[in-house]
């Protein structure tokens, strides 16, 4: 299997073992981010909701679920990655299953007549959160496991991606099915597939995607809202409305915004969605280029400490880990502020640590719990 760094054991073997604590290997670092991002989104989702009349209580719950997934990352850090990947089989299974079940009359009709969503009174779930890191766990687990990824491992291994994706693809949600691609092929390319195979699997997702927007499986407003990036002179101005007043509300910040609470766009409601989808165009109006520069900057520091705990993992199951969870955020980020900037189509993927949701503030922990883990357990 492709390696990263150097002085590397397979997943049942370790390098040696260190007497000093776990805790003396945190990356303190990606804590300190991880901590500023999140702080950061809670004063983005108190100026985006404040207009609310129930405003307050929309940032009191995102706070409680910002303790809980504080928590959730502190647990999983302090357990071994490898203890937690032995329960790979039954973690994905669960997950598959909970996802499968928003199918069902248990599920909830969200926006824009996507079913992804189970309601439990004023708490909402949405468990393709938790199963993007459940995949990311399975792969992980699986092909850490083994020495060569052969076409029979790669078919196995496109199984475990294929499932979730296709059950998102039901709901119908591209924007996550397209997540599942991406991560998918971020653990490829570092778990030693051919480059041939790769090739045919790029060509076979753009097949996909494209074959997907000419079919009936969305609905012709869906499409719009996919396309208007690329083509805002073909859809109508209803398809092109959040991209023009994301942009609007983005350039009007200038170098340092209107400050906290005095963007126009922000305090009238101009753009839609903007606690969750468009939340980046809070930053850019209130706070301007410093501001948004700042939150970007904040998320390459984490990012890059993603990778570092890659390179000095102690197996390939501690690489694949985190190179998995590094593909699912950057795709987050890369998607998220893109579609707010009007060079991406508009998914409804959530920007990572700061957009309002409970489901995706907690699985994003956990996963950097999981990352905290690998960096931890080097030694163990």
């Amino acid at each position: 299997m492709q390696q990263i760094g150097a002085d590397r054991t397979s997943s049942t073997g370790f390098r040696g073992r260190d007497v000093s604590s776990g805790w003396k290997h945190v990356d303190i670092l990606l804590l300190v981010v991880t901590g500023l991002i999140l702080a950061f989104g809670l004063v983005l989702v108190y100026s985006a909701t404040r207009r609310f009349a129930g405003g307050t209580g929309i940032l009191l719950r995102q706070g409680v679920f910002v303790l809980l997934g504080v928590a959730a990352m502190a647990a999983v850090s302090v357990v071994d990655y490898r203890r937690i990947a032995d329960w790979w089989q039954i973690i994905y299974g669960v997950s598959m299953v909970v996802l499968a079940g928003v199918l069902t009359p248990l599920g909830s009709l969200g926006a824009f007549g996507t079913k992804g969503w189970y309601a439990f009174g004023p708490v909402v779930f949405q468990p393709v959160e938790i199963a993007k890191l459940s995949t990311v766990l399975a792969v992980a687990g699986y092909l850490g496991s083994v020495e060569r990824v052969d076409l029979r491992r790669l078919a196995s291994a496109l199984l475990l991606l294929g499932v979730p994706m296709g059950l998102t693809m039901l709901q119908p949600d591209l924007g996550s099915a397209l997540v599942f691609i991406v991560v998918g092929l971020g653990m490829l390319v570092v778990g030693g597939v051919r480059v041939r195979h790769l090739a045919l699997l790029v060509l076979f997702g753009v097949i996909a995607v494209f074959g997907i927007l000419q079919s009936s499986a969305l609905d012709q407003y869906q499409k719009d809202r996919l396309t208007a990036f690329a083509n805002p002179d073909g859809v109508s101005a209803q398809a092109r409305y959040n991209i023009d007043q994301a942009q609007t509300a983005i350039s009007s910040g200038g170098l340092t915004g209107y400050g906290l609470g005095k963007g126009p766009s922000t305090r009238l409601g101009y753009v839609p969605a903007q606690q969750t989808d468009f939340i980046f165009t809070v930053a850019g109006e209130e706070f301007g280029f410093v501001g948004s520069g700042l939150l970007l900057t904040l998320f390459a520091l984490m990012i890059w400490r993603i990778w570092r705990a890659a390179q000095l993992a102690a197996d390939s199951m501690g690489t694949l880990l985190c190179i998995g969870v590094m593909s699912l955020f950057l795709f987050h980020i890369f998607e998220n502020i893109g579609m707010n900037l009007g060079i991406m189509p508009i998914t409804g993927i959530p920007l990572p640590l700061v957009s309002q949701g409970g489901s995706a503030v907690v699985a994003s922990c956990i996963a950097l719990g999981l990352v905290q883990s690998v960096h931890m357990h080097r030694y163990a």
